[in-house]
């Protein structure tokens, strides 16, 4: 039977993950967990790492992931600068991807993220 602790230490980690990017890490916690919930096709937590006027954009995105198996390899995201209210965010590390076993992998280094903090909440909104 699992000791008090076990259990305070798993709903307390339930509650933090639930809060998402607003409760800890700012704009790289937003992107990473934006990219952690397109591997695993979480759409509840995609949009609550999405603006308003990315969500869309963002549905579209989890939708090319659909028949595939995604994998996130390696990921690591930091800060690289400013653009107006805009904080963008540049990755490293791979999605790697299999479709009836025929491997692919997109580079995370590829793109970098829009985020913008909006009533205390990071959120992802746009990519270049």
């Amino acid at each position: 039977m699992p000791s008090k602790l076990t259990i305070l230490m798993l709903t307390l980690s339930i509650i933090l993950s639930a809060c998402g990017a607003s409760a800890s890490g700012g704009a790289t916690t937003a992107v990473e967990s934006y990219i952690t919930a397109l591997a695993t096709k979480d759409q509840a937590a995609l949009i609550s790492n999405s603006c308003a006027d990315w969500e869309d954009d963002a549905l579209i995105e989890l939708d090319s992931f659909a028949l595939v198996e995604v994998t996130v390899d390696g990921m690591s995201c930091a800060e690289s600068g400013t653009d107006g209210d805009k904080t963008l965010v540049d990755c490293t590390g791979m999605l790697n991807m299999s479709y009836n076993g025929e491997p692919q992998s997109l580079d995370l280094a590829d793109r970098t993220y829009e985020v913008i903090e909006q009533d205390g909440n990071w959120l992802v909104c746009g990519v270049r």
